[in-house]
């Protein structure tokens, strides 16, 4: 009998089928870097049958398969550690239609979102999600996690933009649904089962992407805020009077990390203990008017020290960087990293309770705040002491976590917000799901995915 990879070899051929350590080692994690990759091979399809034809294949031999996006991900979902058949989807990179009057592209799952962004651009539309990583994430991905980023306050999630997919399912069969309709009152809607499975039901080789028309004009605004109460009359009062299209925080912590690294300056001399970045549309004139009476009115009620308004392009991709450049600068430190939400309203308690939980308890650790207010989606990053072994402080942060955990549960939030569970998340997935759901949702998994081929051990385990 031929071998699994020469098994694979028949299906896509030998030059895209690799065995080699340093392909194994980059295809086989995502970006959580504390696994030790083990697959036994990575195979690259050219098309949804090829990769129907893995699946098959996979399921015969009773070989798990992990898919592979842009391996962006910083939950575990794409690590390959137990002698798996990576499926790298980046050679299914292709645009499959374009339909002008309905603002769909429909694409293959291994585009680079910032492909499908410019493609959009060129078409004289705007593909809306956008996040630190749409430079090498894949739509597939974004997909299977319901990606979510920097606008959604104004656009939504990947899920708002998703009209169609086509997958491969766990047992093999080619499933194509809801072919780009707006409106379809057909019963379930099971592209959406799909849309945040982390590939844990099936394999997306197609998508149809919605679009917008491109935004006018965007101005973006910082200001430094006194405290963090402070921040949700600022969104209130400028929500009122203007559409946003992002509404971001950071804390003083944070934006020195930023600022420390060299490539943009401190938005003005105010100093601030928290800071939050507003980007919205002034197609006109009395826009930006309403804009600075809204900022002048929130100055004087004392929830606004200072601020900035944009006043050239580059001046506002510098602000932007204030924003989006903490995640990088904060690589050069050992840091354990929670992406959690809860509803907009239980943000001031809910950041307030972990502060004094810190205060109390881990007074010599510096936390970094940043996230998407506008949704209620947290970022906290808790830097290690710089005196502390690095094996210390990860036996602590194992302490620590069920304790914010346990926060997140007071509010009704999520312990991850859109990074996905995959590994690390999934022993701490009770304190957002309850045993019912879980196990309505091992039910649909082994629906979809009768053998657990599919990413096994990723959100739940099975047994």
């Amino acid at each position: 009998m031929p071998s699994v990879i020469e098994q694979l070899v028949a299906i896509v051929g030998e030059h895209r089928v690799k065995v080699d350590d340093d392909a194994k080692q980059v295809f086989g994690k995502d970006q959580t870097r504390v696994f030790t990759p083990n697959p036994i091979a990575v195979v690259f399809p050219d098309s949804t049958e090829e990769v129907q034809k893995i699946v098959q294949l996979a399921n015969h031999l009773r070989i798990a398969i992990v898919p592979s996006g842009g391996r962006t991900g910083l939950s575990g979902g794409a690590v390959a550690m137990n002698g798996e058949i990576v499926l790298s989807l980046e050679k299914m990179n292709r645009v499959v239609d374009y339909l002008p009057e309905d603002r769909i592209l429909r694409v293959e799952a291994g585009m680079i979102t910032e492909q499908l962004q410019t493609i959009a651009e060129e078409k004289g539309l705007f593909y809306p999600v956008d996040f630190g990583s749409s430079g090498s994430s894949q739509i597939g991905g974004n997909i299977a996690t319901n990606a979510g980023g920097i606008k959604v306050i104004r656009y939504g999630m990947t899920r708002n933009w998703v009209l169609g997919l086509t997958v491969v399912t766990g047992s093999g069969e080619i499933l194509a649904v809801n072919h780009g309709m707006m409106k379809n009152a057909t019963g379930y809607a099971l592209q959406h089962l799909f849309i945040g499975s982390e590939g844990t039901l099936g394999i997306i080789t197609e998508a149809h992407m919605k679009l917008e028309r491109q935004p006018q004009n965007l101005q973006v605004l910082v200001l430094g805020v006194p405290n963090f109460e402070a921040v949700m009359p600022v969104m209130r009062e400028f929500r009122a009077q203007i559409d946003l299209t992002a509404f971001e925080f950071f804390d003083a912590n944070a934006m020195q990390k930023v600022v420390d690294c060299g490539h943009v300056s401190a938005p003005f001399a105010t100093p601030a203990p928290f800071y939050v970045l507003l980007e919205f549309e002034s197609p006109n004139e009395q826009t930006l008017n309403q804009a600075m009476e809204v900022f002048e009115a929130c100055m004087e009620k004392g929830w606004v020290l200072d601020g900035v308004l944009s006043q050239s392009l580059e001046q506002m991709k510098n602000l932007w960087r204030l924003r989006e450049d903490i995640t990088e600068s904060l690589s050069g430190y050992t840091t354990n990293k929670n992406d959690i939400s809860v509803l907009i309203g239980h943000v001031p308690a809910f950041i307030n309770d972990i502060e004094q939980f810190f205060a109390q308890h881990y007074a010599a650790f510096e936390t970094c705040w940043f996230g998407h207010i506008g949704d209620g989606n947290l970022h906290l990053n808790v830097v290690k002491p710089q005196d502390m072994p690095i094996p210390e402080f990860y036996e602590l942060c194992r302490v620590i976590n069920p304790k914010i955990f346990e926060l997140v549960a007071k509010y009704g939030g999520s312990i991850s917000a859109e990074h996905g569970v995959g590994l690390t998340k999934k022993p701490y997935l009770a304190y957002s799901r309850s045993h019912t759901e879980v196990e309505y949702m091992r039910g649909i998994k082994q629906l979809f995915d009768p053998n657990h081929i599919l990413n096994p051990g990723k959100i739940f385990d099975m047994a």
